[in-house]
């Protein structure tokens, strides 16, 4: 089988090997597996690869670079106007050179993607709608037009749409979906964390405003305000760590709160293991693996509910929904750092429920996908 993969992520080459952020290169390397050839599809850029990224493990692999494109500001639409024909050319070719189409989405490439797949109705193809979802939720128009056309089985044939969340109204393509981060044989006996002494919070993802790295800061800021001993570390890069850097600074929070930048996962698994909760205070989320992550180590999450974040945290039997006001979120915040019985069930619950879903269970549910002759 030749399967292609078509997506937005911007790779990099290094001694011939193309390199990519790192969690989605995991996952496509399952997919890979189970593959004869490779095909990728994606933007390639000039840069040297971070620590967090990985490259594809396959011994037959093809890369079609394509130049990235943009459709913020009137400049950025003209250029990407003027680049549409090549790139469409290029989606094209490497669709009817493939047995098997996999489209990457939300992106400006999986939206062309989206569009070019109707030229090929008998082709089996997947779609992973990495993005929410939530059909009540507000989302840029490519977006929304992206989910129309995946979800429309009579201009979109023969394609699995896997979308994280079970939600009203789904068309029969769209399958309720997941990812993981961790095997089996992680799954180390569960331990039970004090709230006596140092109580620690770990943030992991990009620090952009929609993430709200920010508020995660001012939350644990508030607490030790309140006389909790609290530390708060970050995990990742983004334009907002300049913003950061001064907040801690000027409220002299260096030695709670550290910037730890983008990490490995062994790093990453470390932190978890030595945290008592995971904040994520998002503004819009697919799966978020640094919640799942978080919960597979035992961590009490603290999470907006966005997506299908209440469905995983039972909405707040396994973690707590924020509200987004400081002064409420506090409050929820200081009833479980005030009983160590609830944190432990909400801890446990937490866990037990992340250890569903590991590599080895995502894997066989690839293998499935790849071997079931689409009947839409």
């Amino acid at each position: 089988m030749t399967f292609l993969i078509i997506t937005h992520v911007p790779h990099s080459i290094e001694q011939e090997n193309y390199f990519a952020y790192g969690p989605y290169v995991a996952e496509m390397n399952l997919w890979c597996r189970h593959v004869n050839e490779l095909i990728v599809l994606a933007p390639i850029v000039n840069s040297s690869k971070t620590p967090i990224d990985l490259d594809y493990k396959h011994k037959k692999i093809q890369f079609v670079g394509v130049e990235p494109i943009y459709l913020l500001g009137l400049k950025a639409v003209l250029r990407t106007i003027a680049k549409l024909p090549k790139i469409s050319w290029q989606i094209y070719r490497a669709m009817q050179r493939a047995d098997h189409i996999h489209l990457r989405c939300p992106g400006n490439i999986g939206l062309l993607g989206c569009l070019i797949q109707m030229l090929f109705p008998k082709k089996p193809k997947t779609a992973k709608y990495a993005g929410n979802w939530d059909p009540k939720s507000r989302q840029p128009w490519s977006y929304l037009l992206q989910k129309r056309i995946l979800s429309n089985t009579l201009i979109t044939r023969n394609m699995q749409v896997l979308v994280y969340g079970e939600w009203e109204g789904r068309t029969k393509n769209i399958k309720p979906f997941f990812t993981a981060t961790y095997t089996e044989a992680d799954k180390l006996p569960f331990t039970q964390k004090d709230l006596e002494g140092e109580i620690n919070f770990v943030f992991v993802g990009t620090l952009v405003k929609g993430k709200n790295p920010l508020y995660a800061i001012q939350l644990v800021e508030t607490l030790f305000q309140k006389g909790y001993e609290v530390t708060l570390r970050l995990y990742g890069e983004g334009s907002e760590r300049k913003i950061l850097e001064d907040y801690i600074a000027q409220n002299k929070l260096e030695k709670i709160i550290s910037l730890e930048g983008n990490q490995r996962k062994e790093s990453l698994k470390i932190a978890y293991q030595n945290s008592h909760f995971v904040i994520l205070p998002s503004e819009s989320e697919g799966w978020p693996k640094a919640i799942a992550e978080g919960m597979f180590w035992g961590c009490v999450s603290l999470a907006t509910p966005v997506s299908c974040v209440p469905f995983m945290l039972d909405q707040g039997k396994r973690g707590v929904l924020l509200a987004m006001d400081l002064e409420k979120d506090i409050e929820k915040v200081e009833l479980i750092l005030k009983n160590q019985a609830d944190f432990d069930t909400k801890s446990e619950n937490a866990s037990d429920w992340s250890r569903n879903y590991t590599l080895n269970v995502f894997e066989r549910e690839i293998m499935d996908l790849l071997k079931q002759e689409s009947k839409l």
